[in-house]
């Protein structure tokens, strides 16, 4: 009996993956630039280990790389940079016009943590795809195993519509490109030189500029809407965290998320993902532009900033009363205005909420303590709130547990003050 087998059907080894790539010139360095598919980052790419730094890079956040892979799964319309990677000479190239500038690259893959490719820039999301891979990959090994048993014809249902799911995931993965730019670069002392050479130019974002784009955060979605109030409106830096003595702002982009979320969460809590999604945007800025009514007419040093024009001081190259307020006054610290929001949203919460004409007069009462520094006679400093203010402090501790214990503090004040309030 003969058997006829064609060779030219069978699978032969493969050890790399051939992508079509641009040629340029960087730095006098060959750089191709191509897309692959995310799941081939972990093949091609050396997964790096959060336990050993390599010592071409810097260490890795496992916890930062499962965000990246959880974000792929959540946000259907994600957004990633392109990856940095160095061929040491590994990868070859294939042109396919007269120019030489399209062609074939071929990556051989990262096998036995032996690779062509060392990551410069992109490390986090290489894991990020290893752990979101494994995790599937996990998931549906389980749902075989459990539908392997007799299970109910319910959840025989349920178990496939589940593992459907997963397998669509895995898709995506192969489906959906990143971008990759290898340069050639043999020499490793070189290579070392470009990884510092890619950290030290790149900007990174600021809180206040993540503030001001990241639209998954209610907090931040309704900025725009927010700062448009009276006692902010042209008074918020868009670019920097910190209100320097120079800065003529009264706060930050990221000060006013911050402010809005101990109104909705209070002064050391989150908005939880639950409040994320049945909160509408309306709901959130009109409690935080109810909180900052209140202080506006509560605060004398808050109410003359709501009528100031900081614009005709600037011309005059004068400070600005957000200036003055940060030397003078509590109210100039982010911290305080973010007990005060903890302290409104206390006294609003619950079936018997607080009227704001009332919580606006009992902030009147805390008007004339708002002087700072904080000295020994100080409210801050004679009643149970001197464990979250220092001596000559222009702001309370901003510890969590402080502020949460001062918000605690001044709410409780509000059905019974102490003698000097």
């Amino acid at each position: 009996m003969s058997i006829n087998v064609d060779p030219l059907r069978l699978s032969k080894p493969q050890d790399s993956s051939t992508y079509l790539a641009i040629k340029t010139i960087q730095g006098g360095r060959a750089v191709y630039a191509t897309r692959v598919p995310l799941l081939d980052l972990p093949t091609i790419l050396p997964v790096p280990d959060p336990n050993n730094v390599d010592k071409d890079n810097r260490k890795v956040d496992r916890l930062h790389a499962k965000h990246f892979g959880e974000y792929l799964d959540t946000k259907q319309d994600w957004v990633a940079p392109a990856l940095l990677a160095r061929d040491g000479g590994g990868c070859t190239y294939e042109k396919v016009d007269e120019h030489g500038a399209v062609g074939y690259l071929t990556v051989p893959w990262a096998i036995g943590g032996i690779s062509a490719l060392r990551t410069i820039d992109g490390q986090h999301r290489v894991l990020g795809v290893a752990i979101e891979k494994q995790r599937i990959t996990d998931a549906i090994s389980a749902i075989d195993r459990e539908m392997a048993r007799k299970v109910s014809p319910e959840k025989a249902a349920k178990l496939q519509a589940e593992r459907e799911r997963l397998v669509g995931q895995m898709n995506r993965l192969k489906a959906e490109y990143v971008g990759l730019d290898i340069y050639v670069e043999p020499d490793p002392i070189k290579a070392q030189q470009m990884f510092v050479d890619v950290a030290d130019n790149a900007k990174g974002i600021s809180s206040a500029v993540r503030a001001r784009f990241d639209s998954y955060k209610v907090a931040n979605r309704t900025l725009s809407d927010v700062i448009d109030h009276p006692l902010l409106k042209g008074k918020v830096d868009a670019e920097q965290d910190r209100m320097t003595i120079k800065n003529p702002n009264l706060m930050g982009a990221k000060h006013v998320a911050d402010i809005t979320r101990s109104v909705i969460a209070g002064a050391g809590g989150r908005i939880s993902k639950k409040a994320e999604q049945t909160l509408t945007d309306g709901e959130v800025i009109e409690q935080v532009k109810d909180y900052l009514d209140v202080i506006s007419n509560a605060f004398t040093d808050l109410a003359a900033i709501t009528e100031d024009d900081p614009e005709a001081e600037r011309k005059h190259d004068e400070p600005t009363l957000a200036q003055k307020l940060r030397r003078t006054s509590l109210l100039g610290s982010v911290g305080m205005l973010r007990v005060l929001g903890g302290v409104f949203r206390e006294l609003r919460a619950g079936d018997n909420p607080a009227e704001l004409d009332d919580i606006t007069e009992f902030f009147k009462r805390l008007d004339p303590h708002m002087e700072a520094p904080v000295t020994e006679t100080s409210i801050w400093r004679t009643t149970e709130a001197n464990v979250d203010f220092e001596l000559d402090a222009g702001a309370p501790i901003m510890r969590t547990q402080n502020i949460v214990h001062l918000v605690g503090v001044i709410t409780s004040w509000y059905k019974k003050a102490p003698a000097s309030l």
